[in-house]
């Protein structure tokens, strides 16, 4: 039977806070349903204080041990459970990981070192060494390297090939070389493979380290091999192009399913989306105080709000977009202050037909997908993008740029012979006036009912679930 063990600092729905969760808490599942019982699946993460008491309450030590990183003795425990099949370990320090929220602090370096040290102690105490360790972004880095540079040669460890995933490469790992042996524990024998740039770089080494090197998706793979995508990476990434590949994610469409979601006010599927969606939209306009009219088009933008998710471009069409088009704009999300400024002023120029909702909320996301009927994410880059994949689940035609994984998702509207192909809206240059142009087509198909009522069916029936990806993972693994 294959062993996999998956190395990540976050999952669902224990602790997370973006996609490295939401991939982490779905693939490793998908993988084990879909070889039927023949792979073991074990994921490894750090036990955050947000970890709840649910959880905690289904959790059985495993084992006690202490990790050496350079001069410390730290306190190791592990503790697991088992949920859809696969089994998830957690590393318990308190003094590392009992925090509020789970990055930004000034020792993040010394936590994850740790951490990555921690999973390769815990190998031997509760024996078991995968086939495959899948490490994901910069905090589980040092797992490839520790596993290269000091376990490879002890029994147990000789045979287990890596993968590195980037899910975003613009979160390296990046320290002053003055730590390197006090907080990595590393000696001057590795200077040259943890250096890039003048500084220790986690995910450069990582890349070097490892059997293979994936992404989020195809095209992200591509990208990330030139200056404008990889933030510096790419002569590396270029170097180690014989071992890189994209891999599109999926989504959990237990979680988001709108015939069945709870979070929605009214059920629906792509047989009754015209009226569920009509019900969700004037809930959700009578909740915030915007008209209640089932038949304005409502077009939703849930995004961290940031330069690089192409806010810039809505900020220049978006007073012309609610002056010139009878339309209601939703904006979820938070961000740098300048976005949120603007999405606040907006709405107070235009009450009627703004609502700017600067906060977090993962039910208000689904209640907002299941009624909007046309999402907009114009991403300046996008390693793969979940939020365009959960939107055309909820019937909300797609309006995005051509980058990363929503050029790999999304394929833009045209009628070939009488039928209708592609699923969504796309556009390449990074150009407001392009964004606009693509917006108001989607809101001509919109008023076409019976040309969106296709349209959206179609868009609905898109395979973005995880079964996909999860195949493609195991030929990688194969393939190892």
């Amino acid at each position: 039977m294959k062993k996999i063990l998956f190395v990540g600092a976050e999952t669902m729905p224990f602790a997370a806070t973006g996609g490295l969760g939401d991939v982490m808490g779905s693939l490793p599942a998908a993988i084990k349903a879909k070889e039927k019982g023949e792979v073991d699946v074990r994921v490894v993460m750090p036990l955050y204080s947000m970890v709840s008491e649910k959880w905690r309450e289904q959790m059985t030590d495993e084992a006690v041990f202490t990790v050496q990183l350079s001069w410390r003795n730290q306190y190791c425990g592990v503790k697991s459970l088992v949920k859809d099949g696969v089994k998830y370990y957690f590393i318990d320090n308190e003094y590392y990981f009992a925090r509020e929220g789970l990055y930004g602090f000034f020792d993040d370096g010394e936590r994850y070192a740790y951490f990555c040290k921690a999973v390769m102690e815990m190998l031997a105490h509760i024996d078991f060494y995968p086939d495959v360790l899948h490490a994901n972004d910069w905090q589980s880095a040092m797992s490839v390297v520790y596993l290269n540079t000091k376990y490879r040669y002890r029994e147990g460890y000789d045979g287990i090939k890596t993968v590195f995933t980037i899910h975003n490469i613009e979160y390296q790992g990046k320290y002053d070389f003055s730590i390197l042996g006090d907080v990595f524990d590393l000696g001057p024998e590795h200077y040259s493979l943890m250096k890039y740039d003048d500084c220790i770089n986690l995910m450069k080494a990582a890349v070097e380290c490892a059997d293979h090197v994936s992404t989020v998706s195809p095209k992200y793979a591509e990208e990330i091999r030139g200056w404008e995508y990889s933030h510096g990476l790419y002569h590396i990434l270029d170097r180690n192009s014989y071992k890189l590949s994209g891999i599109l994610n999926g989504i959990d469409y237990d979680y988001y399913n709108p015939s069945k979601d709870t979070a929605i006010v009214k059920n629906f599927d792509r047989r009754s989306f015209v009226k569920g969606k009509a019900e969700n939209k004037m809930a959700l306009q009578r909740e915030y105080g915007l008209p209640e009219r089932a038949d304005v088009p409502m077009i939703a933008i849930i995004s961290r709000l940031a330069t690089h998710k192409g806010l810039d471009l809505v900020q220049d069409i978006a007073y012309k977009l609610v002056q010139e088009n009878d339309v209601q704009l939703v904006v979820l999300g938070k961000g740098e202050k300048k976005y949120e400024d603007f999405f606040c002023e907006l709405e107070k120029n235009h009450p009627d037909k703004v609502k700017a909702l600067m906060l977090y909320d993962r039910d208000l996301s689904k209640r907002i997908y299941a009624s909007a009927d046309i999402f907009v994410m114009p991403s300046k880059s996008e390693p793969c993008g979940l939020s365009q994949m959960i939107a055309s689940r909820y019937g909300a035609i797609p309006v995005v740029r051509e980058t990363g994984g929503l050029y790999d998702s999304i394929k833009g509207y045209w009628i070939c012979d009488g039928e209708i192909c592609g699923n969504g809206f796309t556009f390449a240059n990074y150009s407001s006036d392009e964004l606009y142009d693509r917006i108001c087509a989607a809101l001509a198909v919109y008023a076409d009912k019976p040309q969106y009522k296709k349209f959206a069916s179609k868009i609905m029936g898109t395979d973005f679930s995880w079964e996909v990806s999860a195949a493609k993972y195991m030929e990688m693994y194969d393939l190892l």
